[in-house]
Formats: C-alpha cells, structure tokens, sequence
C-alpha cells in the first residue's frame, strides 16, 4: 500500500503541473534554502598545539632540497619521488570527500571508523581561543610578512605563505534548522584543508586552488553550541610562485532540505544560437537525503538581467516542467527545453555586449518549493576555425590575452572582487579581451566578473600531473585528486559564458614521456567530455612538437612560446599547421618580456630581441631591467618578435601574453627580489611602457603616440639616448627641441617607431604621426624640475562601507609646474582620518622588500600606491594624507557611504593616462 501511496503522490503531482502554477504563489512560498556568507568572526593562530600526539598529516611527503629556487621556468620537470605509505596520516578520512565526483562506483572511498584528532585541543568546543588573532575572511596568512630577504625564497616571493594554520569560527544552526541538511562551501583554502565540526573530523580538500563542499549533517547540534575547526598545512616549495596561504577565497553556510539540487547541480545550455533565435536547455540534478521517496516537479523560469545583475519583472521564458520520482539516498536527472526568440547574446566588447540571464528553478514537493536556485548563464555561439581563429557569434575575434596568476598584488591571494575589477578595467583599457587562468581554477568571483565585463576565459585546471615542478606540489596528489578535482571545477564554472576553453595543464612534464603521457592527457580530456561536451580543450605545450603524441589528444593546439621559438630553435607554428591543418593554433603564452617599470638602462640594444644579460637589459646590482621593452626570459622574446611571428602565420588565432600583470614570485632574471618582472602592468597596477606597445596592436583605431624615455637625465648632456615611439600610426617624425630627428615609415613586421642615435640635450622631445597620409596623434615630454610637491589621485571618490570595497589612490611626485618627476624615489609616510584604514602600500619596484601593510613607502620613479577600505558599517568622509621631507603634502578626500545612501555622481580619475593622449606625458595619472 505504501508504494501505491506513493505513486498517487507523484501522479497528483503531475496533474498540478499540468494544471499549472501560479509564479506569484511560488515566490510567496519560503525555499527552505539558504547560503550564508561565514566570512566575518573567526579566529587564526599559526602552528598545531605543543604536546599533541595525533598525526595530523594528509599523507607523508618526501624530503626536498629547497635549493632549487631560481632553475629557469621551462627546466623539465621530474619524476616523482617515492614515499613510504603511513598507517598514522588523515588521508583515508579525507578521500571520501571526493567520492560524489568519480564515477565509478568501485573506486570510491571508504571512510574508516573514528575521528583522528578528537583529542586535539584545537578542535575541542570548549578550547579558549580569545588570544588567537581575530581575522575575517577572504585571509592569506603570508602577505603581511615581513619579506624573507636572505635564502632561495625568491620563487615563491620571499613571503612565509607556507606551514601549518588553524581557523575556528562559532556557528550559528537554529533549533529550527533540525532536520535540514547542512553544508560548508569553501570556495577555496590553502592548501590540505581538514575539517572538524564539535570534535568530529568532517573530511578535507588537499588542492588549495579548487573549491568544495562538505556535509556538516551528522555532527551539527540544531540550537546548540558548534564549533568549526579548520586546519591548513601548506607545503614549502609547493609552487613555482606565490601560492599564498589560509582561507583565501570566501566560505559560506548552505542549508537546505533533504529534498534539493545537487551541488553545482543545474547547467544551463544554449544551443542553435543566432540573433533570432537559440534552444536553452536546462539540465537539473535533484537529490533525495530523505529516507523515503520524493515524488517532486522541476521547474524553471528564464531571466534576463540588467548590468547590475538584476532581474526583469517577468520571465522571458518559461520551460515545462517535469515530475520525477526521487529514491532515498539517489538522485535524478531532469532535462527540459524552450527555445527563446531573439535573445540577447552575450559577446566581448567593444563590438558586443555581455548580455547575461538567469534560470529560476524550483523544486516542487506537495504543492510547495523545497527548494529553489538560480543558475547564471550567457546565450552566445562560440566557433573554432582553423583557418581563421575564433568566432563569437559569427564575428571574427582575435584572441588579444593576458596570462595573470591568482595574487593581487599588496593583497596577496585573498580574494577581493574590487581590486580583481581594477586588474580587468586596466587591462581593457589597453585592449585586451581575453584571459587565462594560469595555472589553476580561479576565485569564482572572477569568473563573474569576466561573464559580467565580456572577457573570454581559459579555465585551467592543473600545472603539474605525475611529473613534478616543484618537490612538494600537486604531483602528489594527483593520482588521487585529478578526477575529483578536474570534474568539481568543470561542475563549478560550466555555466560561465565567459569560458570557451579548457586547459587540462600547463607545460607538463608527461610531454616528454611520449605515449605515457598522451595517456593521462587522454584520460583527462574524457572527463571533460563527459561533464561538458559543449567546449573544447586544449593544453599548453612548450616542449611537445607536431610528432609527438600529446597535441593530438587535444581539440585546440596552445603554444607556451614555441610559435616565435624558444632560443634558438625555430618557431612551430608551420609544423604544427603542417600536422594538424583542422585544428586551431594559438599561443597559450607568448613574449615574457621582462622590464622594470620607468628603469632605462643603457647602452640600448640595436636587435629587436633579446635575453637579460648585465649590461644588456639587465643590472644585475639593482636587480632592474630595461624599461625599452626589448628583453626577454632566456625562452622568450619581446612582443615585436611575437607578433612577427603570429602575422608571418595568419592561422593563429591569437595570443595570451605572459603576462598582463607582474606577480609575486618567479622574479626571473633576479631571483633575489620580491615579484616578477613580465607583467606589462606593475605589481601596483600602473602600466609599464609595454602597455602602450600593446595598446597600438591591439586598439588600432586608438589615437595616440606614447614616447620614451623619459626626457630628464642630469649628466647625461650628449651621450646617446635612444627614443622610441609606440602608436597605430604608420609614419612618424622625431623632434629633438624643435629639430627634426627624420621622418620614419613603419616597414613590414615592424611594431615601433625608434630612433637609435639621438643626442640627450634638456628641454623637449616631440613626434608628430600620421595614418594613411592623414595626421593621426602628436606627444611630447619635456624635461622636468627637481621634485616640489605630492597629488593624490583616486580611482573612485565614494566606496561603501562593506569592510570589503577598496579605493585605489595613486601617488605622484610632482615638480613646480606639475610634472611627475621621472625617477623620483622619495620616502613617503600616509595617515588616514576618518572611517577607513589603509590595508596596503606599494610601488611597482619588484626589489623593495618593505612590508606591504606599511603605512611608508617610497616612491618607484615618481609613483606610489595606497590602498584603502571603508570601515564595515561606519559611513562619513575620509582624508588620506601624503608627507614626505622636502614636499608640499598631499591630501584626497573619499566618501564611504552605507547602502541606500543617495550621494551626488561619483567623480573618478581613473584611466585619466588614457584618454588625453595629446598632452604631455609627465601629466599622465600613471
């Protein structure tokens, strides 16, 4: 009888579907859903407790020689080294976390009996943590420092990111929630997370870079104390870069009924799309914790949004809604399509818009939601032609990319989605229209806010396989982890519109192990079909050539700078064209141009072309290089041979530059610094020379002219200055104060304009451009005066007072009439007044070793930075004050202003450098 009950539920349930139900009665109907942000109230201390006995390990990790820091950046990774198995470590408990993301039932986990580390007092309710630092979240352990100036730290950015951290947090689980099931989303933790709740060992996630869920169910007390105990044991010599450390990304509470959408559960697909007309399908995974059937109906409403994500009145569809039967403990797929007539697509400016809509879907059980959520996505067609690259909605657009790693500069690897905007307003602004996610699943923020501005995304997912970079990285873990892990970031992030690509790995080392190698790749690129069959994938090779068997395991051939040839090997593009003529080529990373920002060292080089060396690019003794922007990593080269390259190749469908912004560790060529030395913008985010290189590519119709060096060299009176000028233009002439320094044609594979022999004499250079005979921009600098005064400039003049929005303030040291004085270093202190605090400082010098939260910095060639953030909470003005011996101070006002404050337009100076591209370059805000 119990099953003809039951079946008389799921039979009415259909019949009210087909009956219909009213929108209005459903949105009146409380979900029983609920994610909750759990960032603020924890606690941190460094270090397990004295004394303990327990072995908290993941697993054991071989022995390793820190001495490697500073081996080139494409040196061959090796095999793994072997290790002892340990009866003692965590890793049977943690595993089973895993088990809802590999497919075969027979190799899912078992989790033993107990709970290790019980007896740990960290982990205990009752532990008094009132002398742990109090912290909220997203928090990198590592970035206030203090910099590790002597030893091989250079790689991974000379900050202690590594070690071992505790983090504890009350939560609060109303009697109410009793019966409801109760999950720990952690978008993303560094690294080998283990968690206990009220002395109950939970499970983990070794892979710092991939976000998880993990079911508090069975150790919550509805009404009562509980206690959430997290502890993160981040390897040294972990990366090849700043890996940063701690609870980095954002952590959340999600409580639903047993009754729900799968985690990551509804995919959204468009198909057949075309300005008129595109099939949306979407897919649900409904899953049953109960412990008896659920007869439940799905349905799911379209929504378009605005550009503040906001939702339209009404659905512009509606999909027919499905009745299913749910088993106790199973789950249930339910698919349902509609087609939506004349869709807003979604596409990368400035030629398209991102358009983007949501999907409403509820699950129904007798007559009410039991559960609801929302599923963004974007309606666009993305084609791969071999011929002639990539096609977003039937427009040709060539790939203008950026490679960036996760850190964001003075703030670390914490995750912060203003100071990520800036990264992608600044490089916008120089015409870049896509990015790679090197080398790791990015913050999910991020993938928002490429969906929300229109860049198209690489999503990787891994650096290194069973061949290790690094003594102690993913390598070991990846034989357990690389299902799991590649299948949750392609759950994670398959609706982004923003993504046309996934990366199975960058420059890894089965390259070189022939069809050993191509075996895993091949593994790999099945699960990505499996969970996404709508893109394609790729994976980046600097070593693997047209014969080998790895690039035929992949859809899209990606090029880490073999296309332009590394050293002295020939470029691969033709070999590769010649092996594989239908698939597409690009280069996955390109250039690695290095240079300091505003540092030009002499004598120049006459090639257009060349590694680091002293006296050529580099001085070793200041650890600077060239600002001519002619230099390269030893297996790179500048961007001119890069483009030379890619137009004697008309198939390759565009690059990603290594990289868009410098980042912390990896300091090639001078691995005693603190940050790279490849970024065309600056740690600080202002742009190097570079930036106006690219900016004349990749944004023709962009009028200006953009000279260097700077015009300012006291005792340089007749010495040879070389001057060189970046623009679209295709003529241009040289003035030297007033006298012509001969006028110039751009000629074939030619990217600047340059003028190798001029004579350095005080007052002003200026050149005058031309574009198909028509005049097209003009610049000049001028020599300037010795430093007089600080100017505080703001990238916006009101933030709220969220604890989490940031102002950007940039400082420049400026002469009596206003010019910024070129290679002024002046030490500069800041003081805040009002309802805000200054989180960071910095330069842009990849050398300067002080501690980013300092409140002094010194200027790096006439700029500094200053990053504030508003008091959560505490609206009202806010003055931020600059000093430094021998200025006139500097004094910029900001508002902070809680939600819903109404506040006059907000004035900005942002990107000021940008758009007055006739005066006078000294006058630039960067």
């Amino acid at each position: 009888m119990g099953v003809l009950r039951r079946w008389r539920r799921f039979a009415l349930g259909c019949l009210t579907l087909i009956a219909g139900t009213s929108p209005a009665l459903v949105d009146a109907q409380t979900a029983p859903r609920e994610r909750i942000s759990i960032n603020a109230g924890w606690r941190f201390a460094k270090g397990d407790p004295a004394g303990i006995t327990t072995d908290l390990r993941y697993d054991v990790r071989p022995d390793y020689d820190n001495s490697g820091d500073g081996k080139v950046a494409d040196a061959r990774p090796e095999e793994a080294a072997r290790v002892a198995n340990a009866s003692t470590v965590l890793k049977r408990w943690i595993l089973p976390s895993a088990n809802s993301f590999i497919k075969d039932p027979a190799k899912r986990h078992v989790r033993p009996a107990g709970h290790p580390g019980n007896d740990v007092a960290y982990v205990q309710p009752g532990f008094d943590d009132r002398g742990w630092t109090q912290v909220n979240l997203p928090h990198d352990w590592a970035i206030a420092g203090p910099f590790i100036t002597e030893g091989p730290y250079g790689g991974m950015g000379r900050l202690p990111s590594w070690g071992i951290g505790w983090y504890r947090r009350a939560l609060d689980i109303a009697a109410g929630d009793a019966g409801k099931s109760i999950f720990l989303d952690v978008d993303g933790a560094m690294s080998h997370a283990t968690v206990w709740l009220n002395g109950k060992l939970v499970g983990g996630w070794p892979y710092g870079y991939n976000s998880f869920r993990l079911d508090l169910t069975p150790y919550v007390v509805p009404g009562g104390a509980n206690m959430l105990a997290i502890r993160l044991d981040n390897p040294p010599a972990s990366a090849r870069w700043y890996p940063g450390g701690g609870l980095y990304r954002d952590v959340w509470l999600t409580k639903t009924g047993p009754v729900r959408v799968a985690q990551w559960g509804g995919v959204v697909t468009p198909r057949d799309v075309s300005a008129q007309r595109a099939t949306i399908g979407v897919r649900t995974t409904v899953e049953n914790a109960g412990a008896v059937p659920a007869t439940v109906s799905v349905v799911s409403e379209l929504y378009a949004l605005d550009s503040a994500g906001k939702r339209s009145a009404r659905p512009v569809a509606q999909l027919a809604p499905k009745a299913v039967l749910v088993a106790p403990g199973g789950s249930v797929v339910v698919e349902a399509d509609t087609l939506l007539a004349n869709p807003r697509l979604w596409g990368p400016p400035p030629t398209q818009r991102p358009n983007l809509y949501a999907a409403v879907t509820r699950v129904m059980q007798d007559g009410r939601v039991v559960d609801r959520t929302e599923t963004r996505f974007g309606i666009r067609d993305i084609r791969f032609d071999a011929d002639k690259g990539v096609f977003v909605n039937g427009e040709q657009v060539r790939l203008q990319g950026v490679n960036n790693h996760h850190d964001l500069g003075a703030l670390g690897a914490a995750f912060n989605r203003r100071a990520a905007q800036r990264q992608l307003e600044i490089l916008r602004d120089m015409g870049a229209n896509a990015v790679r996610m090197s080398h790791n699943p990015p913050a999910p923020g991020l993938l928002d806010l490429a969906d929300e501005m229109g860049f198209l995304v690489i999503d990787e997912v891994f650096d290194s396989w069973e061949r290790k970079k690094t003594a102690l990285d993913f390598h070991l873990i990846f034989p357990d982890w690389h299902e799991p892990d590649l299948r949750a970031m392609l759950r994670r992030d398959r609706n982004h519109p923003s993504i046309m690509l996934w990366s199975i790995g960058n420059e890894v080392g089965e390259q070189y192990t022939g069809e050993e190698g191509a075996a895993i790749a091949r593994k790999l690129v099945e699960i990505v079909r499996e969970e996404d069959p709508s893109r394609p994938t790729t994976v980046a090779m600097n070593y693997a050539k047209a014969d080998m068997p790895m690039p035929g395991t992949v859809d899209v051939i990606g090029l880490n700078y073999q296309g332009a040839g590394i050293r002295s090997a020939p470029g691969q593009f033709p070999a590769f064209r010649a092996k594989y003529p239908d698939k597409l080529i690009f280069s996955s990373e390109s250039a690695s141009a290095l240079s300091s920002r505003g540092e030009y060292l002499f004598p120049v080089s006459g090639s257009i072309s060349g590694p680091v060396r002293p006296g050529s690019g580099g001085d070793p003794k200041r650890m600077q290089v060239s600002a001519y922007e002619m230099h390269a990593a030893d297996f790179g080269s500048s961007p001119d041979r890069s483009w030379a390259a890619d137009d004697q190749n008309p198939y390759v469908a565009g690059e990603f530059v290594w990289t868009g912004f410098d980042y912390l560790g990896e300091p090639t060529p001078y691995y005693s610094a603190r940050s790279s030395y490849s970024g065309i913008v600056d740690l600080a985010g202002f742009p190097k020379d570079r930036f106006y290189l690219y900016q004349s590519r990749w944004r023709p119709d962009l009028k200006f002219a953009h000279i260097l060096p700077h015009w300012t060299w006291p005792g340089r009176e007749g010495e040879v200055t070389p001057v060189h000028v970046f623009t679209s233009a295709d003529e241009a002439e040289l003035f030297v104060n007033g006298v012509s320094q001969g006028k110039k044609t751009r000629g074939p594979y030619e990217y600047r304009f340059r003028w190798d022999y001029v004579t350095y004499a005080p007052g002003e250079i200026r050149v005058d451009t031309w574009k198909s005979g028509q005049p097209w921009a003009s610049e000049s600098v001028r020599t300037v005066g010795a430093a007089a005064r600080l100017d505080l400039v703001a990238d916006r003049s009101v933030i709220a007072a969220d604890g989490a929005d940031l102002a950007f303030v940039t400082v420049r040291v400026l002469d009596a009439k206003g010019k910024r004085v070129p290679m002024a270093k002046h030490a500069i202190a800041f003081d805040v007044e009002g309802p805000a605090q200054i989180v960071a400082t910095d330069n842009g010098d990849p050398t300067d070793m002080t501690a980013f939260p300092s409140h002094r910095r010194n200027a790096f060639n006439g700029l500094a930075l200053v990053i504030l953030r508003g008091l959560p909470g505490s609206a009202g003005g806010v003055t931020l004050r600059a000093k430094a011996p021998g200025l006139i101070d500097g004094k910029i006002s900001i508002h902070i202003r809680n939600r819903g404050d109404r506040l006059p337009q907000e004035k900005s100076g942002r990107w000021a450098w940008a758009r007055h591209r006739s005066i006078d370059t000294s006058t630039h805000t960067f």
